[in-house]
């Protein structure tokens, strides 16, 4: 588990839905280069690596956002009932547990933040009760980007049905119920809590900064999702919308926080997860906080 993490007056903690080996990297980046892979990889902590599997490690997890104001989630894993097909078919238990361990309840919530609408990121948006798909969190408003929801939308009306019908299931029942704020890209929930746009995983994709007493934390989404994207910002997924667009969102936003004090929050690095960048020529590291 990631220890509670102290920016200024916010405290971060986690909550973990699963974690472990999940795919190759050669399945995950298309230009994934073994050779150059490999050397990155045996050089990195071991915790992003199972070589037995010769899988990376991948974690799902949902960040608790505790200010002087608000209790916060910040994407909410895959959820139950949706029905995913293997291998998304986890038991989802962890995650109630979880979230029960942090001592919290669903009418605590006050704001959910999604970094952008894939299956994995909203999925606890949503339960099913009486045969409908309600929002979890009763007295919480839903932050979404109001250009990514339409993409999606969009593309349900168009038949294009995205995986794990993530718009149907997870975002229209916010929006139907009056939960939802659909904001721009310069969104500021107050002077703790605003997003910065890194687009190309998906149509609006952005990350969630903290600010706090002079202190930073970003929570980062799906902008990277293992290590090796600091070594290779290159190295797009195959999840990924405009893998061009990440790419250069990914490298952009590693320059703006390399040898900063800015606390990284990535959603699927395994434990301790939060760590900082450093500059390393044209490529970064990634360094777990100690």
């Amino acid at each position: 588990m990631m220890q509670e993490i102290k920016i200024g007056d916010v405290t971060v903690t986690s909550i973990i839905e699963r974690d472990g080996p999940w795919r190759t990297p050669e399945a995950m980046f298309p230009a994934f280069d073994p050779a150059i892979g490999k050397q990155h990889l045996a050089e990195m902590d071991p915790v992003h690596y199972d070589a037995a599997s010769s899988r990376v490690i991948i974690t799902y997890q949902t960040f608790v956002i505790r200010t002087p104001h608000h209790t916060i989630l910040v994407d909410t894993c895959t959820g139950e009932d949706k029905g995913y097909p293997a291998p998304m078919d986890f038991p989802k238990q962890p995650w109630l547990d979880g979230f029960a361990a942090a001592g919290l309840a669903f009418d605590q919530i006050d704001y959910v933040f999604c970094t952008h609408l894939h299956i994995d990121h909203c999925g606890w948006n949503t339960v099913l009760r009486d045969g409908r798909w309600v929002p979890t969190f009763p007295k919480a408003k839903y932050v979404f980007h109001k250009r990514e929801y339409a993409a999606w939308e969009a593309a349900d009306k168009r038949g294009e049905t995205p995986p794990g019908n993530v718009w149907r299931y997870n975002c229209e029942p916010i929006v139907a119920a009056g939960q939802a704020l659909l904001v721009d890209d310069d969104y500021m929930l107050d002077d703790l809590v605003s997003l910065t746009p890194t687009p190309g995983h998906s149509p609006c994709h952005c990350c969630v900064n903290i600010h706090s007493k002079g202190q930073r934390a970003v929570v980062t989404g799906d902008m990277m999702h293992h290590a090796l994207q600091c070594r290779e910002p290159d190295w797009s997924t195959i999840f990924c919308y405009d893998p061009v667009q990440a790419a250069q969102s990914r490298r952009s936003f590693l320059g703006s926080v390399a040898d900063t004090d800015t606390i990284i929050l990535p959603v699927h690095f395994p434990s301790p997860t939060a760590g900082r960048i450093e500059a390393d020529g044209d490529r970064f590291r990634y360094r777990f906080r100690s």
